[in-house]
C-alpha cells in the first residue's frame, strides 16, 4: 500500500497483496480513486492497530494475574509440604507423598 512514481510521471496509488504464497501489486490508480484507497487502508490499519492493541492491554492483566496465583500456589505448596513433613509423610523418589514407615 505505497503511493509509487515511475520514470518521473504522475503519482498512483498501488496495494500488495497475498496471491498464492507470492506478493502481487494491484494497481489502483491516480486521482480520486487512490485517494479514496488510501484513506480505506489507512482506516483498515487503524482499526487493526486499535484492536491489537486491546488484545495486548488483555493480554497483560491476564498475565498480572498469572502472576498473583503463581506466587499463590508456590505459598500453598511450601505451605501442604511442611503440614505434611510434620504429619510424618515424605517425598518418595521427589514424587508423591507417602506415610514414612517407622521399621
Amino acid at each position: 500500500m505505497a503511493w509509487e512514481t515511475r520514470n518521473g510521471r504522475g503519482r498512483y496509488y498501488t496495494r500488495s497483496r497475498r496471491v498464492n504464497g507470492r506478493v502481487a501489486r494491484q494497481y489502483i490508480g491516480a486521482g480520486i480513486a487512490g485517494e479514496l484507497a488510501a484513506c480505506e487502508d489507512a482506516q483498515r490499519l487503524a482499526e487493526r492497530e486499535k484492536q491489537r492493541s486491546a488484545w495486548m492491554s488483555q493480554r497483560q492483566e491476564m498475565e498480572a494475574i498469572e502472576g498473583l496465583v503463581g506466587d499463590r500456589r508456590k505459598a500453598l505448596a511450601a505451605l501442604t509440604g511442611a503440614t505434611l513433613l510434620q504429619a510424618g509423610f515424605h517425598r518418595h523418589h521427589r514424587g508423591e507423598w507417602r506415610k514414612r514407615i517407622d521399621r
